[in-house]
Formats: structure tokens, C-alpha cells, sequence
């Protein structure tokens, strides 16, 4: 059982809510909630009993996907207070797993690499974020606090707070910062002597 599974469903949905800045409205925040709803609806039992929350479930899924370009399924296994920033072109493989804080924009893909490994799905840590247009493909894992640059095409794992970038994704290292200069004032300046 997850950590997000721990709250009810109404718990889960207000932490989503606050976590897309308390907006309703935002097409990222309804995808979450719908997912929610998804996962939820799967505890009720019988299943002759679940039959019409399922049936409000894929309608909802459908809305969203249609409407704002969000494929998130009830099988991907989503942290807590995870954001989906924009709307357009996100696509989830339902076996994906995306940690706790984790930031998801527009045109973002998490899929497979090979058609016949359909378990093959990335693993996001917590707090990762993941830029406009980045793909992240296959059985990859992107360690926690990790940044994935826009239009990045990850195919190898990541380690935790590095960054990715390019085609294919590299791990990058920040240049050393050079030693502050520290500005000379006018009382600090050395008084030139005139050796004539």
C-alpha cells in the first residue's frame, strides 16, 4: 500500500488541489482528481457495485484525455502532490510510477522503449522535474530531485539530483563557479607613489 493510498480519497484530492495553487479549473488538477477517482472506485466491492463509478470513471478519462490532452490511467502509480503543470500532449504508460512533488509539463511523454516489454515503464523519484517535451522511455528510473531538461530524450537512468539534457539525455555537471571578485572601493585602493 502506498503512501498516497493511506488517505482517503477526498485527502488525496485537497493535497492535489492545494498542490495546483487551490485552482479547481486547471486541467492538470482535474487529471490528478480523475486518476484519484480511478484508483478508488477499484476498493469498491462487489464488482456489480463498482459497475457505475467505473463507468463514471472512463467517461471522466475520456474528458480529460480528449479535452486537455492528458492520458493519465488509474494504473499508474502516482505520489502525493504531484503536478501537471500544462495540458497538451502528456502521455502516461499505465505502468509508470511517479514520486511524491514531482512536476510534469506539457508534451511530456513516459512510455516504452520496446512494444514487447509492456511492463517496461519509467520510474520518477520524488521531487523530479520534468520539462516541456521530454520523452523518458523504457524501463529507466530518474532518481529523486533530478531534473529532466526540455525536449530531453531519456533513455538511461538518472541519478538522483543530476539533470538530464539533449538527444539522447546526458547527465550534465554545473560548471565550478569562479571565486567571487569583490569590487575595490576608493578607500581600499591602493594610493599610487611616485618614485621621482
Amino acid at each position: 500500500m502506498t503512501e498516497a493510498n493511506s488517505l482517503s480519497l477526498w485527502q488525496q484530492i485537497k493535497e492535489d488541489w492545494e498542490a495546483h495553487g487551490r485552482d479547481w479549473t486547471l486541467p492538470g488538477f482535474r487529471a490528478v482528481a480523475v486518476h484519484r477517482f480511478g484508483v478508488w472506485r477499484m476498493s469498491v466491492q462487489p464488482k456489480l457495485l463498482r459497475a457505475p463509478f467505473s463507468l463514471l470513471y472512463r467517461s471522466l478519462y475520456r474528458k480529460v484525455r480528449n479535452t486537455y490532452g492528458i492520458e493519465l490511467p488509474y494504473t499508474v502509480q502516482l505520489g502525493r502532490r504531484v503536478v501537471i503543470e500544462h495540458q497538451g500532449g502528456i502521455v502516461i504508460h499505465g505502468y509508470s510510477h511517479i514520486g511524491d512533488d514531482s512536476i510534469i509539463r506539457q508534451n511530456v511523454t513516459l512510455g516504452l522503449r520496446h512494444l514487447d516489454r509492456l511492463m517496461d515503464a519509467p520510474k520518477l523519484g520524488k521531487r523530479v522535474n520534468v520539462g516541456a517535451g521530454a520523452v523518458i522511455l523504457g524501463n529507466v528510473s530518474i532518481g529523486d530531485n533530478a531534473n529532466i531538461g526540455a525536449n530531453a530524450v531519456v533513455l538511461a537512468d538518472v541519478p538522483a539530483g543530476q539533470t538530464a539534457v539533449g538527444i539522447p539525455a546526458k547527465v550534465i555537471t554545473p560548471k565550478s563557479q569562479p571565486a567571487p571578485v569583490h569590487p575595490v572601493t576608493i578607500e581600499e585602493a591602493p594610493i599610487p607613489v611616485d618614485c621621482n
